[in-house]
Protein backbone atom coordinates (compact mmCIF):
# COMPACT_ATOMS: atom_id res chain seq x y z
CA UNK A 1 0.00 0.00 0.00
CA UNK A 2 1.08 3.38 -0.78
CA UNK A 3 -0.21 6.77 0.83
CA UNK A 4 0.87 10.31 -0.41
CA UNK A 5 0.16 13.25 1.22
CA UNK A 6 -1.76 16.16 -1.30
CA UNK A 7 -2.64 18.46 0.56
CA UNK A 8 -1.98 19.31 4.60
CA UNK A 9 -2.71 22.48 6.11
CA UNK A 10 -6.09 22.91 7.97
CA UNK A 11 -9.08 25.75 8.24
CA UNK A 12 -7.65 27.45 4.67
CA UNK A 13 -5.46 27.10 2.25
CA UNK A 14 -2.10 29.15 2.84
CA UNK A 15 0.34 29.61 -0.10
CA UNK A 16 2.97 31.73 0.23
CA UNK A 17 6.59 31.44 0.68
CA UNK A 18 6.31 30.59 4.16
CA UNK A 19 4.40 27.22 3.26
CA UNK A 20 6.55 26.41 0.83
CA UNK A 21 8.58 23.38 2.30
CA UNK A 22 5.42 21.31 3.54
CA UNK A 23 2.69 23.02 1.44
CA UNK A 24 -0.52 25.06 1.40
CA UNK A 25 -3.05 22.96 0.59
CA UNK A 26 -6.21 21.77 2.78
CA UNK A 27 -6.04 18.44 3.29
CA UNK A 28 -6.01 15.39 0.80
CA UNK A 29 -4.51 11.87 0.80
CA UNK A 30 -4.66 9.51 -1.56
CA UNK A 31 -3.61 6.44 -0.36
CA UNK A 32 -3.19 3.14 -3.03
CA UNK A 33 -3.63 -0.80 -2.53
CA UNK A 34 -1.31 -3.21 -3.42
CA UNK A 35 -3.91 -3.86 -6.55
CA UNK A 36 -4.08 -0.15 -7.70
CA UNK A 37 -7.10 0.67 -6.12
CA UNK A 38 -7.83 3.96 -5.66
CA UNK A 39 -8.41 5.50 -2.23
CA UNK A 40 -8.91 9.31 -1.41
CA UNK A 41 -9.02 10.91 2.24
CA UNK A 42 -11.04 13.84 2.22
CA UNK A 43 -11.24 16.50 -0.64
CA UNK A 44 -9.41 19.74 0.47
CA UNK A 45 -7.73 22.05 -1.84
CA UNK A 46 -4.96 19.44 -2.26
CA UNK A 47 -7.62 17.32 -4.59
CA UNK A 48 -6.68 19.46 -7.49
CA UNK A 49 -3.04 18.60 -7.99
CA UNK A 50 -4.38 15.12 -7.26
CA UNK A 51 -6.83 15.58 -10.38
CA UNK A 52 -4.41 16.49 -12.81
CA UNK A 53 -1.79 13.91 -12.32
CA UNK A 54 -5.29 11.35 -12.74
CA UNK A 55 -6.09 12.81 -15.47
CA UNK A 56 -2.45 11.30 -17.00
CA UNK A 57 -4.23 8.10 -17.20
CA UNK A 58 -7.67 7.41 -17.41
CA UNK A 59 -10.22 6.41 -17.25
CA UNK A 60 -10.58 7.23 -13.54
CA UNK A 61 -11.77 5.05 -11.04
CA UNK A 62 -11.78 6.68 -7.28
CA UNK A 63 -13.56 5.94 -3.97
CA UNK A 64 -13.62 9.36 -1.95
CA UNK A 65 -14.33 9.35 1.64
CA UNK A 66 -15.31 12.27 3.42
CA UNK A 67 -14.10 12.48 7.14
CA UNK A 68 -16.73 15.51 7.81
CA UNK A 69 -18.49 18.38 6.00
CA UNK A 70 -16.03 21.24 6.80
CA UNK A 71 -15.68 23.74 4.40
CA UNK A 72 -11.44 23.09 4.52
CA UNK A 73 -11.98 19.17 4.52
CA UNK A 74 -14.70 19.14 0.70
CA UNK A 75 -13.75 22.41 -1.13
CA UNK A 76 -11.74 21.23 -3.98
CA UNK A 77 -14.31 18.21 -4.53
CA UNK A 78 -15.80 20.58 -7.52
CA UNK A 79 -12.68 21.20 -8.72
CA UNK A 80 -11.63 17.25 -9.08
CA UNK A 81 -11.64 17.07 -13.28
CA UNK A 82 -12.42 13.79 -12.82
CA UNK A 83 -15.88 14.50 -12.38
CA UNK A 84 -16.22 15.85 -15.81
CA UNK A 85 -15.55 13.12 -17.74
CA UNK A 86 -17.33 10.24 -19.31
CA UNK A 87 -16.55 6.80 -18.34
CA UNK A 88 -15.19 8.07 -14.97
CA UNK A 89 -16.26 6.45 -12.26
CA UNK A 90 -16.40 8.22 -8.97
CA UNK A 91 -18.02 7.19 -5.68
CA UNK A 92 -18.11 9.53 -2.90
CA UNK A 93 -18.47 8.01 0.78
CA UNK A 94 -19.14 9.58 4.18
CA UNK A 95 -21.59 10.09 7.45
CA UNK A 96 -25.26 10.47 7.01
CA UNK A 97 -25.77 14.21 8.34
CA UNK A 98 -28.34 14.18 11.93
CA UNK A 99 -28.49 17.62 11.85
CA UNK A 100 -29.60 18.36 8.15
CA UNK A 101 -30.90 14.87 8.08
CA UNK A 102 -29.13 14.17 4.53
CA UNK A 103 -26.82 11.83 3.33
CA UNK A 104 -23.10 12.58 2.05
CA UNK A 105 -24.71 13.58 -1.48
CA UNK A 106 -25.35 17.18 0.11
CA UNK A 107 -21.73 18.10 -0.24
CA UNK A 108 -21.68 18.38 -3.82
CA UNK A 109 -25.51 19.95 -3.62
CA UNK A 110 -24.51 22.33 -1.41
CA UNK A 111 -21.65 23.62 -3.09
CA UNK A 112 -22.74 23.62 -6.58
CA UNK A 113 -25.66 25.86 -6.00
CA UNK A 114 -25.51 28.07 -9.01
CA UNK A 115 -25.05 31.25 -6.41
CA UNK A 116 -21.91 30.19 -5.95
CA UNK A 117 -20.62 27.81 -8.44
CA UNK A 118 -21.01 28.25 -12.15
CA UNK A 119 -21.64 24.29 -13.18
CA UNK A 120 -24.34 22.33 -12.19
CA UNK A 121 -23.85 18.87 -10.98
CA UNK A 122 -25.91 17.19 -14.28
CA UNK A 123 -23.28 18.85 -16.09
CA UNK A 124 -20.98 16.70 -14.34
CA UNK A 125 -20.68 13.59 -17.13
CA UNK A 126 -18.91 11.05 -14.70
CA UNK A 127 -20.86 8.04 -13.32
CA UNK A 128 -21.31 9.50 -9.51
CA UNK A 129 -22.34 7.61 -6.84
CA UNK A 130 -22.89 8.20 -3.03
CA UNK A 131 -22.78 6.13 -0.18
CA UNK A 132 -23.61 6.76 3.69
CA UNK A 133 -21.51 4.46 5.53
CA UNK A 134 -21.75 3.32 9.36
CA UNK A 135 -19.33 3.58 12.11
CA UNK A 136 -17.92 -0.04 12.80
CA UNK A 137 -19.25 -1.47 8.93
CA UNK A 138 -16.08 -1.85 6.70
CA UNK A 139 -16.37 -1.18 2.82
CA UNK A 140 -14.60 -3.44 0.98
CA UNK A 141 -12.71 -1.47 -1.81
CA UNK A 142 -10.93 -4.11 -3.95
CA UNK A 143 -8.22 -6.14 -2.05
CA UNK A 144 -8.54 -3.11 0.94
CA UNK A 145 -10.88 -2.66 3.63
CA UNK A 146 -11.83 0.93 4.89
CA UNK A 147 -13.57 1.02 8.84
CA UNK A 148 -15.35 4.15 9.67
CA UNK A 149 -14.85 4.98 13.35
CA UNK A 150 -16.64 8.18 14.99
CA UNK A 151 -14.02 10.61 16.34
CA UNK A 152 -15.01 13.62 18.49
CA UNK A 153 -15.42 17.18 16.70
CA UNK A 154 -18.04 19.85 16.26
CA UNK A 155 -20.23 17.97 13.32
CA UNK A 156 -20.04 14.20 12.88
CA UNK A 157 -16.24 13.13 11.90
CA UNK A 158 -15.64 9.86 10.87
CA UNK A 159 -12.08 8.61 10.99
CA UNK A 160 -10.92 5.81 8.59
CA UNK A 161 -8.56 3.21 8.89
CA UNK A 162 -7.52 1.02 5.98
CA UNK A 163 -5.79 -2.12 5.84
CA UNK A 164 -4.40 -3.98 3.17
CA UNK A 165 -2.58 -7.41 2.93
CA UNK A 166 -1.65 -7.00 6.41
CA UNK A 167 -0.60 -3.36 6.49
CA UNK A 168 -2.49 -0.91 8.10
CA UNK A 169 -3.59 3.11 8.04
CA UNK A 170 -5.88 5.42 9.69
CA UNK A 171 -6.97 9.00 9.28
CA UNK A 172 -8.20 10.73 12.21
CA UNK A 173 -9.96 13.77 10.27
CA UNK A 174 -11.14 17.12 12.96
CA UNK A 175 -10.12 15.30 16.53
CA UNK A 176 -9.90 16.71 19.83
CA UNK A 177 -9.58 14.45 22.50
CA UNK A 178 -12.79 13.85 24.75
CA UNK A 179 -13.13 16.48 27.56
CA UNK A 180 -14.63 16.17 30.86
CA UNK A 181 -17.27 18.66 30.48
CA UNK A 182 -17.43 18.54 34.56
CA UNK A 183 -15.16 19.91 37.35
CA UNK A 184 -13.52 17.09 39.24
CA UNK A 185 -15.77 18.78 42.29
CA UNK A 186 -18.71 18.05 40.78
CA UNK A 187 -21.43 15.37 40.85
CA UNK A 188 -21.16 14.24 37.52
CA UNK A 189 -17.56 14.13 37.07
CA UNK A 190 -16.94 10.59 38.47
CA UNK A 191 -19.34 9.45 36.05
CA UNK A 192 -18.90 11.55 32.65
CA UNK A 193 -14.96 10.65 33.28
CA UNK A 194 -15.75 6.54 32.85
CA UNK A 195 -17.82 7.21 29.28
CA UNK A 196 -14.64 9.41 28.29
CA UNK A 197 -12.24 6.50 29.38
CA UNK A 198 -14.50 3.92 27.62
CA UNK A 199 -14.62 5.37 24.73
CA UNK A 200 -10.94 6.04 24.23
CA UNK A 201 -10.30 2.60 25.32
CA UNK A 202 -12.80 1.35 22.56
CA UNK A 203 -11.02 3.46 19.65
CA UNK A 204 -7.43 2.65 20.82
CA UNK A 205 -8.82 -1.00 20.63
CA UNK A 206 -9.90 -0.35 16.94
CA UNK A 207 -5.97 1.07 15.89
CA UNK A 208 -4.28 -2.18 17.61
CA UNK A 209 -1.65 -2.79 15.24
CA UNK A 210 -0.90 -0.03 13.50
CA UNK A 211 1.28 0.94 10.83
CA UNK A 212 0.73 4.57 9.59
CA UNK A 213 -1.45 6.84 11.58
CA UNK A 214 -2.11 10.69 10.35
CA UNK A 215 -3.50 12.70 13.26
CA UNK A 216 -5.06 16.29 14.05
CA UNK A 217 -1.48 17.75 15.30
CA UNK A 218 -3.04 21.56 14.58
CA UNK A 219 -2.16 23.20 17.65
CA UNK A 220 0.55 23.12 20.71
CA UNK A 221 -0.38 22.01 24.50
CA UNK A 222 -0.32 26.23 24.92
CA UNK A 223 -2.71 26.89 22.28
CA UNK A 224 -4.86 24.52 23.08
CA UNK A 225 -5.76 26.33 26.01
CA UNK A 226 -7.67 28.40 24.19
CA UNK A 227 -9.60 26.49 21.86
CA UNK A 228 -11.37 24.47 23.76
CA UNK A 229 -14.08 22.49 22.14
CA UNK A 230 -12.86 23.95 18.70
CA UNK A 231 -12.61 20.18 17.74
CA UNK A 232 -8.55 19.81 16.88
CA UNK A 233 -5.49 17.89 18.53
CA UNK A 234 -2.25 19.13 19.48
CA UNK A 235 1.45 18.01 18.23
CA UNK A 236 2.17 16.62 21.56
CA UNK A 237 -1.11 14.67 22.35
CA UNK A 238 -0.79 13.16 18.90
CA UNK A 239 2.52 12.11 19.64
CA UNK A 240 2.14 10.44 23.11
CA UNK A 241 -1.01 8.78 21.42
CA UNK A 242 1.21 7.21 19.07
CA UNK A 243 3.86 6.31 21.01
CA UNK A 244 0.72 4.86 23.59
CA UNK A 245 -0.67 2.73 20.49
CA UNK A 246 2.80 1.83 19.55
CA UNK A 247 1.99 2.68 15.89
CA UNK A 248 5.09 2.27 13.59
CA UNK A 249 4.62 5.63 11.86
CA UNK A 250 2.61 8.87 13.47
CA UNK A 251 2.36 11.48 10.93
CA UNK A 252 1.50 15.03 12.43
CA UNK A 253 -1.24 16.68 9.74
CA UNK A 254 -3.89 19.47 9.62
CA UNK A 255 -1.23 22.39 10.70
CA UNK A 256 -2.05 25.78 11.56
CA UNK A 257 -2.69 27.87 8.69
CA UNK A 258 -1.04 30.81 10.31
CA UNK A 259 2.38 28.92 10.96
CA UNK A 260 5.63 29.19 9.06
CA UNK A 261 7.38 26.19 7.87
CA UNK A 262 9.95 27.29 10.59
CA UNK A 263 8.05 27.71 13.40
CA UNK A 264 6.09 24.23 12.16
CA UNK A 265 9.22 22.52 12.59
CA UNK A 266 10.16 24.69 16.33
CA UNK A 267 6.92 23.86 17.37
CA UNK A 268 7.18 20.29 16.58
CA UNK A 269 10.79 19.86 18.26
CA UNK A 270 9.30 21.31 21.23
CA UNK A 271 6.29 18.75 21.08
CA UNK A 272 9.02 15.62 20.57
CA UNK A 273 11.05 16.71 23.53
CA UNK A 274 8.30 17.62 25.73
CA UNK A 275 7.52 13.91 25.18
CA UNK A 276 10.54 12.86 25.75
CA UNK A 277 11.40 11.36 22.45
CA UNK A 278 13.18 11.85 19.16
CA UNK A 279 11.89 11.82 15.59
CA UNK A 280 13.58 8.75 14.52
CA UNK A 281 15.42 7.21 17.58
CA UNK A 282 12.81 5.16 19.06
CA UNK A 283 9.49 2.30 18.62
CA UNK A 284 7.74 5.00 16.80
CA UNK A 285 9.24 7.48 14.01
CA UNK A 286 7.51 11.01 14.19
CA UNK A 287 6.96 13.15 10.86
CA UNK A 288 4.89 15.91 9.65
CA UNK A 289 2.92 15.68 6.90
CA UNK A 290 4.69 17.23 3.52
CA UNK A 291 2.53 17.77 0.38
CA UNK A 292 4.24 15.68 -1.86
CA UNK A 293 5.13 13.25 0.63
CA UNK A 294 4.82 9.23 0.21
CA UNK A 295 4.90 6.50 2.24
CA UNK A 296 5.33 2.68 1.45
CA UNK A 297 3.98 -0.19 3.25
Amino acid sequence: MKVRFWGVRGSIASPGQHTLRYGGNTTCIEARSDEGHLIILDAGTGIFPLAQQLLKSLPVQANIFMTHSHWDHIQGLPFFTPLYIPGNKVRIHGAYDIVSQRGIEQIMEVQLQYSFFPVREAEMKANIDYRCVNVGEAVTIGDATVLPLLLNHPVVNYGYRIDCNGKSVFFTGDHEPWLNIYAPEDEGYAEFQQIIDQRQTQLDAALAGLDIMIADSSYTAAEYQGKLGWGHGTLEGSIAWGRRLGVKTLVCTHHEPERSDDALETAFGAALAANGVTATGGETTYLLSREGMELLL
